[in-house]
Order: structure tokens, then C-alpha cells, then sequence
């Protein structure tokens, strides 16, 4: 009897242990999920595991605490009009560099049509990433022809109020124009090849011909702390009421919102400034309407859906969607690659921007979207893994995550 009882003990000892570790996990999560908040701002881009279910993940949170869905929207795009060499304005979407085709787990050969996965980056090559080293540490973008810097001051970050200043009093290999750019122009120089957690990491940039440094490890830095501001402000405010600037990671492959006052520490939030000089108007849109349920951008040449899929899917679904997509009397329709998509997002406009009349998706009115608070698909794998199996999403609306609370 006296074996009974205490076996009777220990198993309800066992249970009760049980039961709190759950408890506590679950409270933890709750707190957690009550901590979300946008974190990036509305025209971030951020990755999401192609496949799976986002209960399976510690909070719904991935990488870097981002919110994950999983189930994203999808705006197919098209060729549409050829750009000449000669138009006067043009909006030259660069490609993103990446050139192997990926399933949900790592590399594959790239797929045949009508096979599971066809349709990915890799299979459809844009405008290549083309520089020319002018030889007077300048580089120049031969497909927007925009001029770089080759090296930035990697012994100063640069605060917010510093960083124009900077730029425009910056006399450089005969130049005195040089300015901060904008997110389109800076993330135009993302190289989706880029990989920080490689066993070799490798940056988001071509190293050929721009100079890049990882963050100092030594002196407290992430490796992957190697970001750049740009000049475009956030319309609305992130990190519970932080002014925000976009910019882009150079070492993970995002464009973040950064504070433009003080960052967790209290201290200036310092980045890096890669300045530029040339044509202000690249990355400005010229929409026209086709009447017919599709949108070309003058600017790019591109053909888009009015309307998005309508419905959230998986990155194989999204890629198969467009695949096989007929609409607007066109049958070649496929999913855009990152740069594509970010080639249409509208900054001046965010679901929580300050001025109410700018509140909405980050894209231009003469398009329709079925969620306010969406993120939609790229056809590019984001390298950061694990194992290849995230892919690339533009938040359209707020990017939501995890921000630790001081």
C-alpha cells in the first residue's frame, strides 16, 4: 500500500511539474505575441519559410522575430514594354543576381515547366548586375547609371541628423553633388547571392567592385551589423512610436526601418552612408491604367495585375499561381523577384502613417489589394536558411515582429 501511495505521489508530482512547465510556456508566449508590434514599417522587405504552418514556430515568430504567416498574397507580373536606350526617363530594375533554383528544403536543378517550382528567380533573367570601376574609387551602375562610392567611412556610423549633411558636403573625385540615396536606388545594389550564415559568409553586395566590411564582433557588433541609411522616411513611426528611416543590410539581405533618433541603448542609432550621385528620378513610377485588369509601369516597362491573387498561399502555390496564371488575356505571367516587387511599393503611404491622408497599403491607389496588412511573395529564396527554405515577401502593409521591451 505503502508503494501505492508513493508511486500515486510521484506521478502526481509529475503531472503538476508538467502542467506548469506548460503553463509557463504558454503564459511566455502570450506575453510574447502581446509584444508584437511593427517593428520594420510598411515596405520592408523581410523572408518567410516557403511551407509549413506558423503555429510550428515558438510564438508564430521566425528569424529575428519577425511575425511568420507562411501564407502570403501574390501580385503576378509581366513583361510589358522595352525600354530603349534613349527614353528619357527610365526606371532600370536591376536583377537580383541570383542564378540556382531552390525547393523548400535546398538547391535543386531548376525545374521544367509545368514541375513543382518552376517559375522561380533563377528562370527568368532581368538586367544583370553590370558595374565599371571609373578607376578614382567611384563605381557606376551601368544599368541605372548611377555613381557610387566604392569605399564608405567604415570608421564612422553616422546618426540620422548627421547623414545628409554628410552627404551633401561631400567633395569627392571631382564631384560636390553627391546626396544620401533613396531605398529604391540603394536596395537597387542588393546581390541575392549573399548568404551570412554560409560557413564563408558572403555579403549581399558584389565585393568585386564595392568595397564591405561585417560587422566588428570583437567590439560588441553582430556580424550582421552592416547596415546603410538611406533618405526615405518612414510615413508612419515604428518600435512603439520610434520616427523611422528605411534602410538596407547589406551582411542579411532585408531592407529594415531604422530609429532617425535614439536607438534600444539610448544612444544615436549610427549606420553606415554609401553616397550617390545622378539621375533623382530614378525609382519614380508612371503607372497607367489598361482598362483591361492590368497596370504598366511607364517607368519600368512592367505589366502587373490589378488585382492581387485575392487569397494567401504557400511559396510553391504562389509560384504554380502564376505559373499558370491566365488574366487579362495574357497566359505569361509569372511571380516577381524581390526587386521587382519593391520596384512598385509607394513610401509615402503606410496603414499607420501619421497624416491620415496618406494612411494605406504601401502601394499606389491605382491598384487594388485585398488586405490592408499583407506581405506578398517574391519568386526569390532568401539564402539565409536554414537550408535555403525561406523565400523573400514585401510587406505592403506594417512588418510586424517581436521588439524587446527595455
Amino acid at each position: 500500500m505503502n508503494r501505492n501511495k508513493s508511486l500515486i505521489l510521484l506521478s502526481t508530482i509529475a503531472v503538476v511539474t508538467i502542467l506548469g512547465v506548460f503553463l509557463i510556456r504558454e503564459y511566455l508566449l502570450i506575453q510574447q505575441q502581446q509584444n508584437i508590434i511593427n517593428v520594420h514599417g510598411a515596405g520592408a522587405q523581410r523572408s518567410d519559410p516557403k511551407s509549413g504552418d506558423p503555429a510550428d514556430y515558438s510564438g508564430g515568430l521566425g528569424p529575428q522575430s519577425d511575425e511568420i504567416r507562411i501564407f502570403n498574397y501574390v501580385r503576378c507580373v509581366r513583361e510589358g514594354l522595352k525600354l530603349t536606350s534613349n527614353e528619357s526617363t527610365k526606371y532600370i530594375v536591376v536583377d537580383t543576381g541570383q542564378d540556382k533554383c531552390y525547393d523548400n528544403t535546398g538547391e535543386i536543378s531548376c525545374p521544367s515547366p509545368r514541375d513543382p517550382f518552376h517559375g522561380q528567380d533563377a528562370q527568368y533573367q532581368g538586367n544583370q548586375l553590370t558595374y565599371q570601376d571609373n578607376g578614382d574609387d567611384i563605381i557606376t551602375d551601368l544599368n541605372t547609371e548611377l555613381m557610387w562610392q566604392k569605399t564608405p567611412d567604415f570608421d564612422n556610423k553616422l546618426a540620422w541628423d548627421q547623414t545628409k549633411t554628410y552627404a551633401s558636403s561631400l567633395q569627392f573625385a571631382g564631384y560636390d553633388d553627391w546626396r544620401l540615396p533613396t531605398i529604391k536606388e540603394l536596395y537597387s545594389l542588393i546581390d541575392f547571392n549573399g548568404n551570412s550564415k554560409a560557413v564563408t559568409p558572403v555579403p549581399y553586395i558584389d565585393t568585386v567592385y564595392f568595397d564591405f566590411e561585417w560587422g566588428d564582433v570583437a567590439s560588441g557588433d553582430r556580424l550582421i551589423d552592416a547596415q546603410y541609411l538611406s533618405s526615405t522616411e518612414y510615413v508612419g513611426t515604428t518600435m512603439n512610436g520610434a520616427a523611422t528611416a528605411f534602410g538596407v543590410n547589406f551582411a542579411d539581405g532585408r531592407i529594415n526601418g531604422y530609429p532617425t533618433e535614439t536607438g534600444r541603448d539610448g544612444k544615436p542609432f549610427a549606420r553606415y552612408v554609401r553616397c550617390v550621385r545622378g539621375d533623382e528620378d530614378y525609382g519614380i513610377n508612371n503607372f497607367m491604367d489598361n482598362d483591361d485588369g492590368t497596370i504598366t509601369d511607364l517607368s519600368t516597362g512592367l505589366m502587373w495585375m490589378k488585382a492581387d491573387s485575392g487569397k494567401t498561399m504557400n511559396w510553391e502555390e504562389a509560384l504554380s499561381y502564376s505559373e499558370n496564371l491566365e488574366y487579362g488575356g495574357y497566359s505569361d505571367w509569372r511571380l516577381p523577384n524581390a526587386k521587382e516587387l519593391q520596384s512598385i511599393v509607394d513610401y509615402t503611404h503606410a496603414p499607420d502613417a501619421t497624416d491620415p491622408s496618406k494612411q494605406g497599403p504601401t502601394i499606389d491607389p491605382i491598384f487594388n489589394i485585398t488586405e490592408i496588412e499583407s506581405y506578398f511573395w517574391t519568386s526569390t529564396t532568401h539564402l539565409e536558411g536554414p537550408g535555403n527554405s525561406a523565400a523573400v515577401y514585401i510587406a505592403f502593409g506594417q512588418a510586424f515582429g517581436v521588439f524587446p521591451v527595455s
